[in-house]
């Protein structure tokens, strides 16, 4: 197996439990929180949809999925915004508001055909190619790509978790 297949397989993996976080959920469990301060599933896999949307863009040289389609307003956003979560508030999380689950899927599956497609012409040059100098090492496309899937992972993972909050306190 090649880097890039392994690379492939593991956003194709990171799309499936995407599906599995939200799929079949309303608008109000997606914006649930199980405290004032915590982060809902919606804006969770949002957040992990816009950073993979934005840095794959970035290191492909290609212009992101949320640019088209009022993908902002689809999610009770501004128009034209090109934020993605870093460093967001409460109260910019809780505006984060899709109108369902389809909304997210929708986005990430965009998203993900995007990586795909990129990640189908990585070779190992590709890989070692300085994409960020601000940083100290300076950033190459494997190290980013690294980034993005621990970012991606980390953040439907808590999707998950806080689901399944969600659903228990729902049978309660």
């Amino acid at each position: 197996m090649h880097t890039n297949e392994i690379l492939q397989t593991t956003f194709e993996n990171i799309r499936e439990l995407v599906r599995g976080s939200v799929g079949g959920l309303d608008a109000d469990a997606l914006i649930w929180r199980p405290d004032p301060q915590a982060n809902t599933i919606a804006w969770l896999v949002w957040h992990l949809t816009r950073i993979e949307d934005d840095h794959i863009a970035h290191i492909a040289g290609i212009e992101q999925v949320w640019a088209d389609d009022g993908w902002p307003e689809r999610f009770g956003l501004p128009a034209g915004t090109m934020d993605h979560g870093y460093g967001h508030t409460p109260e910019q999380v809780a505006a984060v508001r899709p109108a369902g689950a389809d909304v997210l899927i929708e986005y990430h599956d965009l998203v993900a055909d995007q990586t795909l497609h990129y990640l189908g012409k990585v070779d190992a040059d590709e890989l070692d190619r300085v994409v960020d100098r601000s940083w100290d090492p300076p950033v190459t496309a494997g190290v980013r790509l690294t980034s993005v899937i621990g970012d991606t992972l980390q953040h439907v993972g808590q999707a998950a978790y806080v689901r399944g909050l969600y659903e228990r306190r729902a049978r309660e």
